[in-house]
Protein backbone atom coordinates (compact mmCIF):
# COMPACT_ATOMS: atom_id res chain seq x y z
CA UNK A 1 0.00 0.00 0.00
CA UNK A 2 1.77 3.16 -1.15
CA UNK A 3 1.01 5.28 2.50
CA UNK A 4 -0.26 4.61 5.80
CA UNK A 5 -3.36 6.77 5.19
CA UNK A 6 -5.01 4.00 2.39
CA UNK A 7 -4.55 0.70 5.71
CA UNK A 8 -7.77 2.03 7.41
CA UNK A 9 -10.01 1.07 4.61
CA UNK A 10 -8.41 -2.39 4.42
CA UNK A 11 -9.18 -3.07 7.68
CA UNK A 12 -12.65 -1.66 7.59
CA UNK A 13 -12.94 -4.19 4.78
CA UNK A 14 -11.89 -7.30 6.71
CA UNK A 15 -15.22 -6.28 8.61
CA UNK A 16 -17.58 -6.11 5.46
CA UNK A 17 -16.36 -9.58 4.28
CA UNK A 18 -17.01 -10.75 7.87
CA UNK A 19 -20.25 -9.91 7.49
CA UNK A 20 -20.94 -11.33 4.10
CA UNK A 21 -20.25 -15.04 5.67
CA UNK A 22 -22.64 -14.30 8.43
CA UNK A 23 -20.89 -12.55 11.27
CA UNK A 24 -21.82 -9.77 13.39
CA UNK A 25 -19.34 -7.17 13.26
CA UNK A 26 -20.06 -3.58 15.33
CA UNK A 27 -18.16 -0.23 14.92
CA UNK A 28 -16.36 -0.95 18.63
CA UNK A 29 -14.91 -4.25 17.36
CA UNK A 30 -13.88 -2.10 14.14
CA UNK A 31 -12.13 0.64 16.05
CA UNK A 32 -10.88 -1.85 18.34
CA UNK A 33 -9.05 -3.80 15.19
CA UNK A 34 -7.63 -0.30 13.31
CA UNK A 35 -6.14 0.37 17.41
CA UNK A 36 -4.48 -2.46 17.35
CA UNK A 37 -2.57 -2.71 14.14
CA UNK A 38 -1.58 0.63 15.17
CA UNK A 39 0.26 -0.51 17.77
CA UNK A 40 1.65 -3.66 15.96
CA UNK A 41 3.44 -3.92 12.88
CA UNK A 42 1.24 -4.38 9.54
CA UNK A 43 3.65 -5.42 7.50
CA UNK A 44 3.79 -8.95 9.55
CA UNK A 45 1.06 -11.38 8.54
CA UNK A 46 0.81 -12.96 11.61
CA UNK A 47 0.20 -9.50 13.51
CA UNK A 48 -2.95 -8.57 11.81
CA UNK A 49 -4.18 -11.75 11.91
CA UNK A 50 -3.94 -12.31 15.78
CA UNK A 51 -5.30 -8.41 16.05
CA UNK A 52 -8.39 -9.54 13.69
CA UNK A 53 -9.33 -12.78 15.57
CA UNK A 54 -8.81 -11.53 19.20
CA UNK A 55 -10.90 -8.29 18.09
CA UNK A 56 -13.54 -9.52 15.67
CA UNK A 57 -14.56 -12.86 16.66
CA UNK A 58 -16.06 -13.52 20.13
CA UNK A 59 -17.92 -16.91 19.77
CA UNK A 60 -15.70 -19.99 19.15
CA UNK A 61 -18.71 -21.31 16.62
CA UNK A 62 -17.00 -18.27 14.14
CA UNK A 63 -13.91 -19.42 13.61
CA UNK A 64 -14.42 -21.43 10.76
CA UNK A 65 -16.07 -18.35 8.78
CA UNK A 66 -13.82 -16.15 9.99
CA UNK A 67 -10.67 -18.04 8.19
CA UNK A 68 -12.72 -18.01 5.16
CA UNK A 69 -13.45 -14.17 5.13
CA UNK A 70 -9.68 -14.00 6.56
CA UNK A 71 -8.07 -15.76 3.43
CA UNK A 72 -10.73 -14.24 1.13
CA UNK A 73 -9.78 -10.52 2.14
CA UNK A 74 -5.95 -11.05 2.70
CA UNK A 75 -5.52 -12.29 -1.27
CA UNK A 76 -7.45 -9.08 -2.07
CA UNK A 77 -5.23 -6.84 -0.24
CA UNK A 78 -2.05 -8.51 -1.88
CA UNK A 79 -1.56 -11.53 0.68
CA UNK A 80 -1.39 -9.30 4.06
CA UNK A 81 1.96 -7.97 2.85
CA UNK A 82 0.55 -4.55 3.68
CA UNK A 83 4.10 -2.83 3.31
CA UNK A 84 3.83 0.90 4.40
CA UNK A 85 6.20 3.65 2.80
CA UNK A 86 5.95 6.11 5.66
CA UNK A 87 5.26 5.49 9.92
CA UNK A 88 1.60 4.44 10.46
CA UNK A 89 -0.14 6.90 13.52
CA UNK A 90 -0.08 5.65 16.59
CA UNK A 91 -3.78 6.20 18.09
CA UNK A 92 -3.43 7.01 21.79
CA UNK A 93 -4.34 4.41 24.70
CA UNK A 94 -6.25 7.49 26.20
CA UNK A 95 -7.76 10.30 23.84
CA UNK A 96 -8.79 13.33 24.97
CA UNK A 97 -12.06 13.69 26.17
CA UNK A 98 -14.81 14.86 24.04
CA UNK A 99 -18.36 16.24 25.40
CA UNK A 100 -21.37 13.34 25.02
CA UNK A 101 -22.92 15.26 22.34
CA UNK A 102 -20.57 15.60 19.86
CA UNK A 103 -19.43 11.60 20.54
CA UNK A 104 -22.89 10.70 19.89
CA UNK A 105 -23.12 13.04 16.49
CA UNK A 106 -20.23 12.11 15.21
CA UNK A 107 -20.82 7.85 16.12
CA UNK A 108 -24.19 7.77 14.76
CA UNK A 109 -24.37 7.40 11.26
CA UNK A 110 -21.11 4.88 11.53
CA UNK A 111 -23.39 2.95 13.45
CA UNK A 112 -27.13 3.24 11.66
CA UNK A 113 -24.57 2.42 8.38
CA UNK A 114 -23.31 -0.89 11.08
CA UNK A 115 -26.96 -1.74 11.46
CA UNK A 116 -27.93 -1.52 7.83
CA UNK A 117 -25.20 -3.94 6.71
CA UNK A 118 -26.34 -6.40 9.14
CA UNK A 119 -29.66 -5.90 9.17
CA UNK A 120 -29.11 -6.69 5.44
CA UNK A 121 -26.56 -9.68 5.91
CA UNK A 122 -29.61 -11.28 8.00
CA UNK A 123 -32.22 -10.48 5.69
CA UNK A 124 -30.51 -12.53 3.19
CA UNK A 125 -29.79 -15.30 5.41
CA UNK A 126 -33.30 -15.76 6.07
CA UNK A 127 -34.27 -16.79 2.57
CA UNK A 128 -31.20 -18.77 2.21
CA UNK A 129 -31.83 -22.60 1.80
CA UNK A 130 -30.30 -24.61 4.71
CA UNK A 131 -29.06 -26.77 2.19
CA UNK A 132 -26.89 -24.20 0.55
CA UNK A 133 -25.94 -22.46 3.72
CA UNK A 134 -22.04 -22.92 5.19
CA UNK A 135 -21.50 -24.35 8.72
CA UNK A 136 -20.73 -20.55 9.49
CA UNK A 137 -24.17 -19.32 8.01
CA UNK A 138 -25.64 -22.18 9.65
CA UNK A 139 -24.30 -20.90 13.18
CA UNK A 140 -25.60 -17.10 12.11
CA UNK A 141 -29.11 -18.64 11.41
CA UNK A 142 -29.34 -20.59 14.80
CA UNK A 143 -28.67 -16.98 16.66
CA UNK A 144 -31.23 -15.69 14.87
CA UNK A 145 -33.34 -18.66 15.16
CA UNK A 146 -32.58 -18.62 18.78
CA UNK A 147 -34.72 -15.37 19.30
CA UNK A 148 -38.33 -17.04 18.14
CA UNK A 149 -40.78 -17.19 20.56
CA UNK A 150 -43.53 -20.13 19.66
CA UNK A 151 -47.37 -19.40 21.04
CA UNK A 152 -49.90 -21.37 20.92
CA UNK A 153 -53.73 -21.26 21.24
CA UNK A 154 -55.39 -22.10 25.09
CA UNK A 155 -57.69 -24.97 25.17
CA UNK A 156 -60.41 -25.62 28.23
CA UNK A 157 -59.31 -28.57 30.35
CA UNK A 158 -61.71 -30.42 32.69
CA UNK A 159 -60.45 -28.91 35.78
CA UNK A 160 -62.13 -26.34 37.00
CA UNK A 161 -61.17 -23.09 39.18
CA UNK A 162 -63.09 -20.55 41.66
CA UNK A 163 -64.73 -17.57 39.40
CA UNK A 164 -66.94 -14.67 39.94
CA UNK A 165 -68.22 -15.66 35.77
CA UNK A 166 -68.36 -19.59 36.03
CA UNK A 167 -70.91 -21.88 34.63
CA UNK A 168 -70.60 -24.33 37.60
CA UNK A 169 -71.78 -23.82 41.16
CA UNK A 170 -68.99 -24.12 43.72
CA UNK A 171 -70.94 -25.99 46.39
CA UNK A 172 -68.32 -26.31 48.83
CA UNK A 173 -67.04 -22.56 49.17
CA UNK A 174 -71.18 -22.05 48.95
CA UNK A 175 -71.69 -23.58 52.09
CA UNK A 176 -68.29 -22.40 53.94
CA UNK A 177 -69.48 -18.88 52.95
CA UNK A 178 -73.43 -18.98 54.31
CA UNK A 179 -71.59 -20.49 57.72
CA UNK A 180 -71.03 -16.90 58.14
CA UNK A 181 -74.47 -15.75 57.56
CA UNK A 182 -75.88 -18.52 59.82
CA UNK A 183 -76.44 -20.70 57.16
CA UNK A 184 -78.39 -18.31 54.81
CA UNK A 185 -76.97 -18.29 51.16
CA UNK A 186 -76.36 -14.52 50.49
CA UNK A 187 -74.03 -15.15 47.40
CA UNK A 188 -73.48 -18.00 45.36
CA UNK A 189 -69.81 -19.11 44.39
CA UNK A 190 -69.15 -20.35 41.08
CA UNK A 191 -66.26 -22.43 39.28
CA UNK A 192 -64.91 -22.02 35.41
CA UNK A 193 -62.52 -24.75 33.59
CA UNK A 194 -59.39 -23.87 33.51
CA UNK A 195 -56.91 -22.81 29.95
CA UNK A 196 -54.03 -23.99 29.44
CA UNK A 197 -51.76 -23.60 26.03
CA UNK A 198 -52.24 -26.68 23.82
CA UNK A 199 -49.14 -28.69 23.74
CA UNK A 200 -46.96 -29.01 20.40
CA UNK A 201 -45.75 -32.21 19.57
CA UNK A 202 -42.41 -31.85 16.90
CA UNK A 203 -41.79 -35.03 14.62
CA UNK A 204 -38.31 -34.46 12.70
CA UNK A 205 -37.26 -36.56 9.86
CA UNK A 206 -33.39 -37.15 10.10
CA UNK A 207 -33.46 -39.43 6.84
CA UNK A 208 -30.75 -39.35 4.37
CA UNK A 209 -33.11 -37.39 2.12
CA UNK A 210 -33.29 -34.71 4.61
CA UNK A 211 -29.57 -34.59 5.66
CA UNK A 212 -29.62 -31.05 4.27
CA UNK A 213 -32.08 -29.91 6.60
CA UNK A 214 -32.31 -32.15 9.93
CA UNK A 215 -29.90 -30.06 11.62
CA UNK A 216 -31.94 -26.52 11.18
CA UNK A 217 -35.23 -28.73 11.74
CA UNK A 218 -33.63 -29.76 14.94
CA UNK A 219 -31.83 -26.41 16.25
CA UNK A 220 -35.82 -25.21 15.61
CA UNK A 221 -36.95 -27.44 18.28
CA UNK A 222 -34.26 -26.85 20.24
CA UNK A 223 -35.35 -23.15 20.14
CA UNK A 224 -39.03 -24.49 20.76
CA UNK A 225 -38.28 -26.93 23.68
CA UNK A 226 -36.09 -24.18 25.88
CA UNK A 227 -38.30 -21.13 25.48
CA UNK A 228 -41.73 -19.54 26.17
CA UNK A 229 -44.47 -21.13 27.80
CA UNK A 230 -45.29 -23.72 25.36
CA UNK A 231 -45.18 -27.24 26.56
CA UNK A 232 -43.39 -29.34 23.79
CA UNK A 233 -42.13 -32.64 23.10
CA UNK A 234 -39.76 -33.41 19.82
CA UNK A 235 -38.64 -36.89 17.87
CA UNK A 236 -36.83 -37.84 15.66
CA UNK A 237 -37.52 -40.43 13.20
CA UNK A 238 -35.93 -41.98 10.37
CA UNK A 239 -36.80 -46.19 10.54
CA UNK A 240 -37.65 -45.72 13.96
CA UNK A 241 -39.50 -43.18 16.57
CA UNK A 242 -36.60 -41.47 18.97
CA UNK A 243 -38.04 -39.05 21.56
CA UNK A 244 -35.17 -36.46 22.35
CA UNK A 245 -37.09 -33.86 23.98
CA UNK A 246 -34.96 -34.51 27.36
CA UNK A 247 -31.40 -33.93 25.02
CA UNK A 248 -33.12 -30.50 23.78
CA UNK A 249 -33.60 -29.02 27.48
CA UNK A 250 -30.05 -28.82 27.64
CA UNK A 251 -29.33 -24.53 27.72
CA UNK A 252 -26.58 -24.51 25.40
CA UNK A 253 -28.03 -25.73 21.88
CA UNK A 254 -24.73 -27.04 20.47
CA UNK A 255 -24.49 -29.43 23.50
CA UNK A 256 -28.35 -30.37 23.55
CA UNK A 257 -27.67 -31.31 19.61
CA UNK A 258 -24.57 -33.13 20.18
CA UNK A 259 -26.91 -35.30 23.03
CA UNK A 260 -29.97 -35.24 20.44
CA UNK A 261 -27.80 -36.92 17.79
CA UNK A 262 -26.25 -39.51 20.16
CA UNK A 263 -29.84 -40.43 20.98
CA UNK A 264 -30.71 -41.09 17.57
CA UNK A 265 -29.02 -44.02 16.20
CA UNK A 266 -30.87 -44.45 12.75
CA UNK A 267 -29.64 -40.77 11.74
CA UNK A 268 -29.43 -40.39 8.06
CA UNK A 269 -30.84 -43.88 7.14
CA UNK A 270 -33.80 -44.53 5.71
CA UNK A 271 -37.45 -43.51 5.73
CA UNK A 272 -40.21 -45.65 7.16
CA UNK A 273 -42.85 -42.43 8.00
CA UNK A 274 -46.29 -45.01 8.50
CA UNK A 275 -43.89 -47.09 11.05
CA UNK A 276 -43.02 -43.67 12.94
CA UNK A 277 -46.47 -42.96 13.62
CA UNK A 278 -47.45 -46.07 14.53
CA UNK A 279 -45.10 -46.20 16.95
CA UNK A 280 -46.23 -42.73 18.18
CA UNK A 281 -49.82 -43.50 18.11
CA UNK A 282 -49.20 -46.65 20.12
CA UNK A 283 -46.73 -45.75 22.53
CA UNK A 284 -46.97 -41.81 22.82
CA UNK A 285 -50.07 -40.56 21.30
CA UNK A 286 -53.12 -42.60 22.88
CA UNK A 287 -52.09 -41.90 26.59
CA UNK A 288 -52.36 -38.50 26.28
CA UNK A 289 -49.56 -36.36 24.43
CA UNK A 290 -51.48 -35.94 20.75
CA UNK A 291 -54.66 -35.48 22.22
CA UNK A 292 -56.13 -31.66 21.45
CA UNK A 293 -52.28 -31.03 20.62
CA UNK A 294 -50.60 -29.27 17.31
CA UNK A 295 -48.73 -32.07 15.91
CA UNK A 296 -45.86 -30.43 13.65
CA UNK A 297 -44.39 -33.12 11.17
CA UNK A 298 -40.75 -32.36 9.12
CA UNK A 299 -40.63 -34.31 6.21
CA UNK A 300 -40.11 -34.64 2.61
CA UNK A 301 -42.41 -37.25 2.10
CA UNK A 302 -40.33 -39.48 0.51
CA UNK A 303 -41.95 -42.73 2.46
CA UNK A 304 -40.13 -46.58 1.70
CA UNK A 305 -42.88 -47.98 3.36
CA UNK A 306 -46.58 -48.83 2.00
CA UNK A 307 -48.23 -45.46 1.42
CA UNK A 308 -51.57 -47.05 2.10
CA UNK A 309 -50.15 -47.90 5.68
CA UNK A 310 -49.16 -44.24 6.00
CA UNK A 311 -52.52 -43.51 5.14
CA UNK A 312 -53.87 -45.42 7.83
CA UNK A 313 -51.82 -44.13 10.64
CA UNK A 314 -51.83 -40.57 9.62
CA UNK A 315 -55.81 -40.98 9.35
CA UNK A 316 -55.75 -42.26 13.91
CA UNK A 317 -53.24 -39.43 14.48
CA UNK A 318 -55.82 -36.85 12.66
CA UNK A 319 -58.39 -38.18 15.26
CA UNK A 320 -56.39 -37.53 18.54
CA UNK A 321 -55.06 -34.39 17.32
CA UNK A 322 -56.03 -30.44 16.99
CA UNK A 323 -54.24 -30.31 13.88
CA UNK A 324 -51.58 -31.68 11.67
CA UNK A 325 -49.25 -29.07 10.40
CA UNK A 326 -46.83 -30.95 7.95
CA UNK A 327 -43.55 -28.74 7.05
CA UNK A 328 -41.97 -30.13 3.66
CA UNK A 329 -38.60 -28.46 2.61
CA UNK A 330 -39.27 -29.51 -1.02
CA UNK A 331 -42.29 -27.13 -1.13
CA UNK A 332 -40.04 -24.06 -1.11
CA UNK A 333 -39.62 -24.26 -4.80
CA UNK A 334 -42.49 -23.00 -6.74
CA UNK A 335 -42.08 -26.03 -9.07
CA UNK A 336 -42.34 -28.80 -6.68
CA UNK A 337 -45.79 -31.14 -6.90
CA UNK A 338 -46.40 -33.56 -3.86
CA UNK A 339 -46.64 -36.51 -6.37
CA UNK A 340 -44.71 -39.08 -4.03
CA UNK A 341 -46.83 -41.66 -2.93
CA UNK A 342 -46.02 -40.86 1.13
CA UNK A 343 -47.13 -37.25 0.44
CA UNK A 344 -49.70 -37.55 -0.96
CA UNK A 345 -50.90 -40.66 0.93
CA UNK A 346 -50.56 -38.29 4.09
CA UNK A 347 -51.99 -34.63 2.82
CA UNK A 348 -55.96 -35.90 2.95
CA UNK A 349 -55.33 -35.93 6.95
CA UNK A 350 -53.08 -32.62 7.15
CA UNK A 351 -54.57 -29.40 7.95
CA UNK A 352 -51.72 -27.12 6.72
CA UNK A 353 -49.02 -27.76 4.72
CA UNK A 354 -46.13 -25.39 4.51
CA UNK A 355 -42.17 -24.98 3.21
CA UNK A 356 -39.31 -25.45 5.43
CA UNK A 357 -36.93 -24.60 3.75
CA UNK A 358 -35.59 -22.00 4.82
CA UNK A 359 -35.27 -19.68 7.96
CA UNK A 360 -38.45 -17.16 6.84
CA UNK A 361 -40.43 -20.59 6.24
CA UNK A 362 -39.89 -21.33 9.91
CA UNK A 363 -41.08 -18.08 10.70
CA UNK A 364 -44.30 -18.31 9.27
CA UNK A 365 -44.72 -21.91 10.84
CA UNK A 366 -44.29 -19.92 14.56
CA UNK A 367 -46.46 -16.75 13.54
CA UNK A 368 -49.26 -19.58 12.07
CA UNK A 369 -49.23 -21.19 15.51
CA UNK A 370 -51.25 -18.97 17.32
CA UNK A 371 -54.20 -19.09 14.72
CA UNK A 372 -54.85 -22.88 14.91
CA UNK A 373 -57.70 -22.75 17.31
Amino acid sequence: MPAAADLLPALVGLGHELRVDGLAVGTGQLIAFSRAVGLLDPSDSDDVYWAARASLVSRHEDLDAFERAFRRWAGRAGGIAMKVTGELPRLPMTAPREPAGAVRRRLEPAVDADRGQVASSADVLRHKRFVDCTPGELAALAELMARLRLRVPDRRVRRTAPSSKGRYPDLRRTVRRAMRSQGEVLDQSWRARLRRPRRVVLLLDVSGSMAGYSRALLQFAHTAARHGRVPTEVFCFGTRLTRVTVALRHRRPDEALARAAETVVDWEGGTRIGDSIRTFVREWGRRGMARGAVVVVCSDGLERGEPAALAAEMAKLARLAHRIVWVNPLKGDPRYLPLAGGMSAALPFVDIFLAGHDLASLEALAALLPELI
